[in-house]
């Protein structure tokens, strides 16, 4: 079956926009359009201008024998300061606010459009070429973990806050919960994560950061290396939090009774270690 020129390349723009960081090879294409390798290049090249000129992400070809195409999630920060704006408009209501501090975010972070859009931007400002995974830890986290992993075209490791029999033998430490001040588990099963890999921490909320430390602590157990951290929520206090070098997509600080939430337009924030 032949297909027209727009055909082939809204099929393009589809198969990678779907999967994000894999590579097809231009035989993939000249196979499933039944059309010549030239053709297919001039397709992509037309793909790539489109996507660049409208800040969709990034279209790389590949060359060589082992080479082909590849779409990479990218996100202008001007998009992403606006998209984040919106979101800050919804949580800025003081009805959102939970006993302890907390905040309800479960309605935002829960929506696919939404996980899907936060997952892209972290796959923006996070370097995870080197990564073998994406961690993160039950239960609120996850969507938006899976969404940051499959922009990244990394599998994803949940860990959780007791074992369970059905994941086999696993690996255990305790810490002291900065919200309930007691100690807590955190488990992940030994099967989940292979020795000296390279991992990527995604979390919803941060507060002084001791969960990303036990974290840490629990990869440093698989002798795995972490090689970036994201959070959507960073509380402004305290200042000094127990991990540095994370992304952080939104500042929530307490003015008197007031909240006040906005967007961390450095996205890159530094803090010295405890």
């Amino acid at each position: 079956m032949k297909f027209k020129r727009n055909e082939r390349i809204g099929a393009i723009v589809k198969i990678l926009s779907d999967n994000p960081n894999k590579v097809f090879t231009l035989s993939y294409f000249t196979d499933k359009f039944n059309a010549a390798k030239s053709t297919i290049s001039e397709d992509v090249l037309v793909v790539k201008n489109v996507f660049e000129k409208m800040n969709l992400g990034q279209v790389i070809t590949i060359a060589g024998a082992a080479g082909g195409v590849k779409y990479i999630p990218k996100i202008s920060k001007t998009d992403n300061i606006k998209f984040l704006e919106s979101l800050c408009d919804k949580l800025n209501d003081n009805s959102r606010l939970l006993p302890g501090g907390f905040l309800y975010i479960i309605d935002l972070i829960y929506n696919p459009q939404i996980a899907a859009k936060i997952g892209k931007i972290f796959a923006s400002y996070i370097d995870y070429k080197d990564a073998d995974y994406v961690v993160t830890i039950e239960t609120k986290g996850i969507p938006m973990a899976l969404m940051t992993a499959n922009a990244m075209n990394l599998p994803l490791v949940i860990i959780r806050k007791d074992s369970k029999v059905s994941e086999g033998s696993a690996l255990s430490i305790t810490y002291m919960s900065e919200s309930s001040k007691r100690v807590q588990m955190l488990s992940l099963p030994r099967k989940a994560l292979k020795e000296n890999s390279k991992v990527i921490l995604i979390d919803d909320f941060m507060r002084g950061g001791g969960t990303f430390k036990a974290m840490e602590d629990l990869m440093n157990e698989f002798n795995a290396k972490v090689i970036g951290k994201g959070v959507f929520i960073s509380m402004a206090e305290p200042k000094e939090k127990q991990v540095s070098d994370y992304v952080s997509l939104v500042d929530f600080k307490m003015i008197g009774e007031e909240m006040q939430i906005t967007p961390n337009s450095d996205f890159v924030i530094q803090n010295s270690e405890n």
